[in-house]
C-alpha cells in the first residue's frame, strides 16, 4: 500500500523534515505539483474554494513530481493532522498513463470517497517520501458548511435549468408570449410569478466564462469544476473517467434519504447539462461512456426518469466506427457507440465509490439493457402517452437521434405547416412541458422524494447560432414546463423548484422593434440596391434602392429604438405559442457575443445544420438525405437574402458570456435564494432545504 503512516508525532515535523532534507539538491527540484481539492489558503476565511455538505464524499489526490534520479516511495494525507487511512483497495499510486511534460518518475496518489462531518475549516496535507528518503509536503484546505435545523425538509426539489438563458431570454418570451399595453406586461411568465429572485455568479474553476458542464455541475456538487469536465476535478492523468471525484446531490440524498433522480432535456441525454448530474468525466463529449454511466451507476445516483434525445449513444454498433465511412453510411440505425468514447474504472474508484467497472462495449444494446433493469421506454410522444397512463416505477424516453428538435419545429408539424421533423426523421416528439409531466408523474411514486433536473437545452443552442425566433420560442417551451413544476409545488409543498441558467449565451439583447411591416421585410430579402448588383444593409436600411456599402447606413430606418419600439403585439394560439413570429413591427435582438451572420430580421423556414446528428452529412445510403441541404452555420445562412453583421468572436457560433444570471424560487426554502451568490453557493441552499430544513 503507497499510503505511509507519518513518520513522526506530528504534522509539523514532517513538513519541517521536508524542508529542512539533507538531500538538498534533490529535495529543491521535487515537488508536489497538485494538491486536490483545490485551494487558496491564502483567501480564507473569507473565501474557501472547495467546500461540501457534511459527510459529503470527495477524493484526496496529488501529483507528486520527483527531482530527476528519483521515484515516489510512498503518499500519505493527513486532515488537520491526522492521517487519512483509505477503505481497502480505495487507495492507488499512478505513474503511468500521465499526462506529457511531467516530470520522470512523477506519481499521481489518490485516496477515493473520503468524507468529514464536522463543520469548519479544515487542512488539507499531503506528504511525499521519495526514493532517497527525502520528503515533499503541500498543504491546502477544504471546508465543512454546517447545515442547521430550520423547519420542514423540502422533500422534493426540482431544478429548472434554462440553458443559456439570461434577462434578456426572459424578457423576449414574456413579450412575444404575453404581450404590453402602455408599458405593463399584461401577464407574466410562470417564472415571473416566483416570489424570491437572485443573480447568479457562473464562472468555472478555470474560467470566468463557463461552459455548460461545470455551468450545472457547479449548482449539484458545490464545487468548481473545469470547463468540459463534470463533477470531476482536473488531475494529470489521459485517463478521462478517473479524474478525482466530488459527490452530486443526487448521490448525496440517494444515499442519505434514499431520494430517486430525474433527469429531462431536450437535448441529447449524454450532453453537458443532463450528464453534469449524475456522470462523472473529464470529457464531456464521451457519449458512450457517458450513457453507459447513467445506467450502471443508478445504485448512486437513484436514477429513475432519463428523458431527452440521444438515441445514437444506446444502439448497438457491431463497426465501432462513426458513420458515415469513407461517405457510406454502413450502419443505419443511428448508432454513434464506440469503445473511444467508453469507459473502465480503475479498482481504486470501484472500491471506494462502489462504481461499476464498466465496459467497453460498442455493440452494447443500451436500450434493452434500460428495461431489463426494470425501465419503461418510450420512442414518441405516443408511446410516451401510453406508458404514463399507468405511471412505470422507472421511465426512459429517447425521442431523437440526438438533439431533440426545437420548439418551432415541432410545433410545425403539429400544425401541419413545417416538415422539418420529418427530415429527422422523427415527426413524434413531446414537448418539454409533457416530458415534465411524465417524469413527475414517476418521481413522485417515491415515498423519500426525488431530485429532479429538467432543461430547455435549445435557448442555448440557438442563441449561439443567433436564430433569434427559435430560442424565444424555446424559452416559452421551458416556461410551459415551468407551470408544470410550479402546479406540481403547488400541491406537494414540501417541494422547492428553482429557475435559473447555467450562465448566459450569446450576449442577447432587445434592441428595439422593426418600423416596418412583415411583408416590407420579405420584399428587401429580394431587393438589390441599384448600380451594385450585391446584397447590402437591406435589412436594416429599408431601402432597396440604396447603393451603399454593407452596414454603412446611419439612419437604420429599419431598426426602431426608443419610442420608435412601441410594444410588439403578437398573437398566441391555443397551444400557448405565437401564431407566427414574423408580424409588423416586430421585436429586434442584437449580440453582443455574435460571430459572423446574414441578418434579414425574419424568421428561418429551416433551422442550421446540428453537427451531433448522425445523418447530418451527406452520403450514401443516407436515410435522411435533406439535412445536410440544411445552412451549415450562420456565416452562410441568408447569405443570398440579408445583410452582413461582422462578428465579434472566432468561430461560426455566438458564444457564452461571463454576465451573472437570474434565479427564481418557489416552494420549501425559496427564501434562502435572494442576494447574488455563486453557483455553487445554490448547492449548499438546496443541501439546507433537503437534510436541514427551511420555513
Amino acid at each position: 500500500m503507497f499510503i505511509a503512516k507519518p513518520r513522526s508525532n506530528c504534522l509539523q515535523w514532517l513538513i519541517a523534515a521536508a524542508l529542512c532534507s539533507t538531500s538538498g539538491a534533490a529535495f529543491a527540484e521535487s515537488s508536489i505539483s497538485r494538491l486536490t481539492p483545490p485551494s487558496d489558503p491564502s483567501l480564507a476565511p473569507s473565501v474557501v474554494i472547495s467546500r461540501f455538505l457534511p459527510n459529503q464524499r470527495f477524493d484526496l489526490q496529488a501529483t507528486v513530481q520527483p527531482a530527476a534520479g528519483l521515484t515516489v516511495s510512498s503518499v500519505s494525507f493527513t486532515v488537520d493532522g491526522t492521517p487519512v487511512a483509505p477503505a481497502p483497495g480505495a487507495s492507488s499510486l499512478v505513474t503511468t498513463g500521465l499526462h506529457s511534460g511531467l516530470a520522470s518518475g512523477t506519481a499521481v496518489a489518490s485516496i477515493r470517497a473520503y468524507s468529514n462531518a464536522t463543520p469548519g475549516i479544515h487542512t488539507l496535507s499531503a506528504i511525499a517520501t521519495l526514493s532517497d528518503n527525502s520528503q515533499v509536503a503541500k498543504t491546502g484546505n477544504f471546508e465543512v458548511v454546517g447545515v442547521t435545523p430550520q423547519g420542514r425538509l423540502a422533500k422534493n426539489i426540482i431544478i429548472l435549468l434554462g440553458d443559456g438563458m439570461g434577462a434578456a431570454h426572459r424578457t423576449a418570451a414574456r413579450i412575444v408570449s404575453q404581450g404590453y399595453s402602455q408599458g405593463k406586461a399584461k401577464s407574466r411568465l410562470a417564472m415571473d410569478t416566483f416570489p424570491f429572485t437572485g443573480m447568479v455568479m457562473t464562472s468555472s474553476l478555470n474560467s470566468m466564462v463557463t461552459d455548460s458542464a461545470p455551468g450545472m455541475s457547479n449548482y449539484v456538487t458545490g464545487n468548481k469544476a473545469q470547463n468540459n469536465q463534470e463533477g470531476v476535478w482536473p488531475d494529470d492523468t489521459a485517463d478521462t473517467f478517473d479524474n478525482p471525484r466530488f459527490e452530486y446531490l443526487s448521490e448525496y440524498l440517494h444515499r442519505q434519504q434514499g431520494k430517486s433522480l430525474g433527469v429531462v432535456t431536450t437535448a441529447d441525454v449524454f450532453d453537458a447539462t443532463p450528464a453534469a448530474n449524475a456522470v462523472h468525466t473529464s470529457n464531456r463529449g464521451n457519449g458512450t461512456g457517458i450513457v453507459d454511466q447513467y445506467l450502471d451507476d443508478r445504485s448512486l445516483t437513484g436514477l429513475t426518469v432519463l428523458m431527452g434525445g440521444g438515441r445514437k449513444w444506446f444502439l448497438p454498433n457491431s463497426t465501432n466506427a462513426v458513420q458515415p465511412v469513407a461517405g457510406v453510411y454502413n450502419l443505419v440505425n443511428g448508432s454513434q457507440r464506440t469503445t473511444g468514447t467508453d469507459y473502465v474504472l480503475p479498482s481504486d474508484i470501484i472500491a471506494g465509490w462502489g462504481a461499476a467497472s464498466g465496459a467497453k462495449d460498442s455493440n452494447r444494446d443500451l436500450i434493452a439493457d434500460f428495461q431489463s433493469a426494470g425501465f419503461a421506454y418510450a420512442s414518441d410522444k405516443s408511446s410516451l402517452d401510453s406508458v404514463i397512463s399507468t405511471t412505470p416505477d422507472k421511465l426512459l424516453g429517447l425521442f431523437a437521434y440526438s438533439n431533440m428538435n426545437v420548439s418551432m419545429d415541432k410545433i410545425g408539424k403539429r400544425r401541419e405547416v413545417s416538415t422539418v421533423v420529418d427530415d429527422y426523421g422523427f415527426p413524434d416528439q413531446p414537448m418539454l412541458d409533457e416530458m415534465a409531466s411524465a417524469a413527475l408523474k414517476v418521481l413522485a411514486k417515491n415515498p423519500n422524494g426525488f431530485v429532479a433536473m429538467i432543461e430547455g437545452a435549445s435557448i442555448d443552442k440557438q442563441a449561439h447560432l443567433m436564430d433569434t425566433d427559435r430560442w424565444i420560442l424555446e424559452t416559452i417551451e421551458f416556461d410551459h414546463a415551468v407551470k408544470v413544476a410550479q402546479d406540481f409545488a403547488n400541491t406537494h409543498p414540501d417541494t422547492l423548484v428553482i429557475v435559473t441558467a447555467d450562465h448566459e449565451c450569446s450576449g442577447a439583447a432587445i434592441i428595439g422593434a422593426s418600423t416596418v411591416s412583415a411583408t416590407t421585410l420579405v420584399a428587401n430579402t429580394t431587393a438589390t440596391p441599384v448600380g451594385t448588383g450585391t446584397k447590402t444593409s437591406l435589412m436594416r436600411d429599408g431601402n432597396p434602392n440604396a447603393a451603399t456599402p454593407p452596414g454603412s447606413n446611419p439612419s437604420n430606418p429599419v431598426v426602431g429604438t426608443y419610442d420608435s419600439a412601441k410594444f410588439p403585439a403578437y398573437s398566441n394560439s391555443d397551444d400557448g405559442f405565437p401564431a407566427t413570429t414574423d408580424i409588423n413591427n416586430k421585436m429586434l435582438i442584437g449580440y453582443g457575443a455574435n460571430a459572423d451572420r446574414y441578418e434579414t430580421w425574419l424568421s428561418n423556414a429551416q433551422p442550421t445544420q446540428d453537427s451531433q446528428q448522425p445523418f447530418v452529412k451527406p452520403g450514401v445510403n443516407n436515410p435522411f438525405p435533406n439535412l445536410s441541404s440544411y445552412p451549415a452555420n450562420p456565416s452562410v445562412r441568408n447569405s443570398t437574402t440579408g445583410f452582413f453583421i461582422t462578428g465579434q468572436v472566432p468561430g461560426d457560433q455566438a458564444v457564452h458570456t461571463a454576465t451573472d444570471i437570474p434565479l427564481s424560487a418557489l416552494g420549501r426554502g425559496a427564501s434562502l435564494f435572494t442576494g447574488v451568490m455563486d453557483n455553487t453557493d445554490v448547492f449548499f441552499k438546496l443541501g439546507q432545504a433537503a437534510i436541514g430544513g427551511a420555513k
